[in-house]
């Protein structure tokens, strides 16, 4: 979850799409370039499963993205699977 926000954070399309579960991964990924990442806070993690809170910077303001993402690991490594924004 960490090195995905870092990714979202330097704008590491290509690193967000090898990490995403080819069942689920878009053909492309086009990442909003006015937005500054600001923080990530893990609020819960269980499972195959975490919820976290990441704030950021945009033309309008201040937001954040409050989301609980599912994970699958596949060889060793884990992969986003899917999220729901709460």
């Amino acid at each position: 979850m960490r090195s995905r926000y870092s990714a979202f954070a330097v704008g590491d399309a290509a690193y967000l799409l090898r990490t995403w579960h080819p069942r689920t991964r878009p053909p492309e990924l086009r990442l909003d370039v006015e937005l500054d990442w600001l923080s990530l806070r893990i609020v819960d993690a269980t499972g195959d499963e975490v919820e976290f809170i990441a704030r950021y910077q945009g033309p309008a303001g201040r937001g954040f993205l409050r989301e609980r993402s599912r994970f699958v690991t596949h060889g060793g490594r884990w992969f986003y699977r899917d999220g729901t924004e709460s």
